[in-house]
């Protein structure tokens, strides 16, 4: 036993230990979790007018006596199995805001929506990547910058290579101007919206105090890092009647308006930051590159379709800093974490500008520090107006409901349930981890296997 590594000697110990059939039954049942949070408690439902007691569990007669649960991370790189199935939940949060479901009515199919996207200014020029073969920047007069490095560079850089997204001249980057772009993202979101219902309640001839009256603005967005460490956001913007996604908007309210007001929304919208010694005067905006196009029910020439458009921002939510190594997924605490963490210097600069930034006293309400692992980004990855469509939690309920339905254990109309439950540790030992890992591995080939057998069959993948 000597001999064995750590995780070995560790999955001996569990599939000898009486309880392992249990406890292979709950990492089967979360779907081979890789960071499981643990629970001690007990639940009785009894009836109210009796005081029957109609079902009772309690784990104390589980292994260990504790229950495991999913952690429900959303980020791959972290848990995949918990990210796959927030990826799903993103799914259909978007597409019933497109196609209708999660009680939100059909006839939005009929809404104008446009798929948009906005990324952020240029903070310096940066090596891209080519997908035809083309040189990166090139430049007949060979010009160098006030640091001696040329501007100009005649490689093709494809996907993998190291200077893909790189700053031609580190010292020429513009980087706090890019941690402070970041971290008032968020505002910069909140006046493009609000850019948004001006430019239509001016077109419309309103004051922008009644727009509401006429027309609901709704939104879904995922936020996103770029090769070059910056970020972008993809939205859905659609239009509703008064009422929310049940009503029908104005006539004038037309996927054309619409269009215009997000154009001329994403050209005037700013933020200010506070002047200091230390960077100068900044005012944030966005960057030229914007995307705006019209969601058709099924696609065509012109527009993108419901389910392309669900597809393509649940694939994003499940990114982190980490996943385009823009950044970590987990805090950092000194410079040393910076210094010593395994990214490029580009990233490591943009973080070490955070750190730097938050130390200053005008800067402190935007705990750059503590967001420095994300390059001052504090936003959620997905947000969503109110008026848009279902709920994570929603979501999250009426999968719970479902599963009591399949082990027959629903809920009495007239039951009252009692619950105590404590947080009792979390994470996998080594022989754990690796059964776990097994486990989502075999679930996932299974469900590889199903989707091939659907597509042989001309079925739906969905």
């Amino acid at each position: 036993m000597r001999l064995l590594s750590e995780a070995d000697s560790d999955t001996i110990r569990l599939v000898q230990d009486p309880g392992f059939a249990r406890w292979l039954e709950q990492i089967t049942a979360i779907g081979g979790c890789a960071h499981p949070v643990y629970l001690s408690g007990s639940t009785t439902t009894r009836d109210a007018q009796t005081g029957e007691v109609l079902s009772a569990y309690s784990t104390a007669g589980e292994p260990g006596e504790r229950l495991a649960v999913r952690c429900r991370n959303r980020r791959a790189t972290v848990c995949a199995p918990c990210s796959r199935l927030h990826a799903g939940d993103t799914f259909h949060l978007v597409r019933a805001g497109l196609t209708g479901g999660k009680t939100v009515p059909g006839s939005v199919r009929e809404r104008p929506r446009l798929f948009v996207t906005l990324t952020a200014p240029g903070f310096g020029p940066v090596h891209r990547i080519s997908d035809d073969g083309s040189r990166c920047r090139p430049r007949r007069d060979d010009p160098h910058c006030a640091h001696g490095l040329p501007l100009g560079c005649s490689r093709s850089h494809g996907d993998g290579d190291p200077l893909a997204g790189q700053p031609v001249c580190p010292a020429c980057y513009d980087y706090p101007g890019h941690a402070l772009w970041h971290a008032h993202a968020g505002r910069l979101w909140d006046r493009f919206t609000t850019a948004v219902r001006r430019h239509l309640a001016s077109a419309a001839g309103l004051p922008r105090s009644r727009l509401g009256a006429h027309l609901v603005v709704s939104f879904a967005k995922v936020a996103e890092y770029q090769q070059r460490a910056a970020i972008h956001f993809h939205a859905v913007v659609r239009l509703d009647g008064p009422a929310g996604p049940g009503t029908v908007p104005p006539t004038w309210a037309t996927p054309e308006l619409l269009a215009d007001a997000v154009r001329g929304a994403a050209t005037s919208a700013t933020v200010r930051v506070p002047e200091s010694s230390a960077y100068g005067t900044e005012v944030l905006d966005w960057g030229t590159e914007l995307d705006v196009r019209p969601i058709r029910s099924f696609g065509d020439g012109t527009g993108l379709s419901d389910d392309a458009v669900a597809a393509y921002v649940a694939k994003y939510v499940t990114k982190g800093a980490a996943d385009t190594a823009a950044g970590l997924d987990h805090p950092v605490s000194a410079v040393e974490d910076i210094r010593t963490a395994r990214l490029s210097g580009h990233v490591r600069a943009l973080m070490g500008t955070c750190w730097r930034l938050g130390g200053l006293p005008e800067l402190e309400h935007l705990r750059l520090r503590a967001w420095a692992h994300t390059l001052g980004y504090r936003g959620h990855i997905l947000t969503k107006s109110r008026r848009y469509s279902t709920t994570y939690a929603a979501l999250r309920a009426e999968r719970a409901e479902h599963q009591r339905d399949d082990a027959g254990s629903s809920q009495h109309p007239e039951a009252v349930t009692e619950a105590a439950w404590r947080y009792v540790g979390s994470g996998h030992t080594p022989g754990a981890a690796l059964i776990a890992a097994g486990i989502a591995e075999d679930l996932a080939l299974n469900r590889e296997i199903a989707r091939e057998e659907i597509r042989h069959n001309g079925g739906d993948i969905r």
